[in-house]
């Protein structure tokens, strides 16, 4: 153990073996869904069974990223630390330790989700089993290509739809249809990852999307699920309104969300000078400012669900 490991707190690292900062990807969805329960479905906010779902998110999520963190180490990946490297990478803790860590947050957020059925009934329980399976298969599914859309539905879908069933008990399309374009962002932030990680993924045989695109394919794609959103909202917002379409339309308000377009066209910009960026760490922390730019779209969506609900009272 090296000096500066001994002075680290065990809080400290176990607090960093969880990657906290990617937590806003989803748990935002979790406070989403709970807020279109309440407006779109007409449900009455049940405040301690929404922190207990979000509670069971962030368990499950801290969990998920530790289990990929042992995987990767012990495949040789993620080796050279980051700004946003764990525990493992740092040297602060073994990887029995945090594998241990991983099954225990897997069963306490499992335990929750227990607890959250029991109280609303056998949809949730279904949505949760998923959640969980995706979980713990994670790194499997990302070493073949799955990684993108394993979090795209587990961190983005099942958490809003999951939130919605709490407050209503019951299923709904709303908060599936409505949150894809905040699942998508979910996709840009483990795509951003994998496509600066390309090369040492290749060498160890672990095939992303990155990967299988390439660089030039990854800007492309990486594109696609920044601005893409915007194209989700506008056909969310206006086709619903057609004569003969059967199905609830976005309001107006989220019209709000097109605010974020600012910082996507910052991100994007990065993205292109990859190559030559401003400075060493732009292209490298690109996951981390796409966190950020999630995190900003997920306040702005649930901004516009409440401003629609100030609207309609008056």
């Amino acid at each position: 153990m090296t000096e500066q490991n001994q002075q680290v707190s065990p809080i400290k690292k176990w607090f960093i073996a969880a990657r906290p900062w990617a937590l806003p990807a989803s748990t935002m969805p979790v406070i989403f869904g709970t807020s279109l329960a309440v407006v779109i479905g007409g449900a009455h906010l049940d405040f301690p069974r929404f922190l207990l779902a979000l509670v069971a998110m962030v368990l499950i999520h801290s969990g998920a990223n530790m289990l990929s963190d042992v995987f990767d180490f012990k495949r040789g990946l993620d080796r050279v630390v980051t700004p946003v490297s764990g525990a493992l990478p740092r040297g602060w803790l073994s990887t029995r330790a945090v594998t241990i860590g991983a099954i225990l947050l897997f069963i306490i957020g499992s335990g929750v989700g227990i607890v959250l059925f029991l109280m609303t009934g056998t949809v949730l329980l279904i949505i949760g089993a998923i959640g969980v399976v995706i979980g713990v298969f994670y790194t499997l599914l990302k070493y073949n290509a799955f990684g993108d859309l394993a979090v795209f539905l587990d961190f983005g879908i099942l958490g809003s739809l999951g939130a919605w069933v709490v407050q209503t008990k019951s299923f709904s399309w709303i908060p599936v249809a409505w949150t894809v374009p905040m699942a998508m962002l979910v996709s840009a932030i483990l795509h951003a990852n994998n496509w600066r990680d390309i090369n040492t993924d290749t060498e160890k045989n672990v095939r992303t999307m990155a990967s299988t695109f390439g660089d030039r394919g990854s800007l492309l794609y990486y594109g696609f699920l920044i601005f893409g959103p915007y194209a989700v909202f506008l056909v969310l917002i206006f086709i619903p309104r057609l004569p003969g379409i059967n199905m609830a339309a976005m309001p107006l308000t989220f019209f709000l969300a097109f605010a974020g377009l600012f910082q996507a066209g910052k991100l994007w910009g990065r993205a292109v000078r990859r190559k030559n960026p401003r400075h060493p760490l732009e292209f490298v922390i690109l996951d981390g400012a796409t966190s950020t730019y999630n995190l900003t779209l997920g306040l702005l969506c649930t901004a516009a669900v409440w401003l629609h609900f100030f609207l309609k009272g008056v």
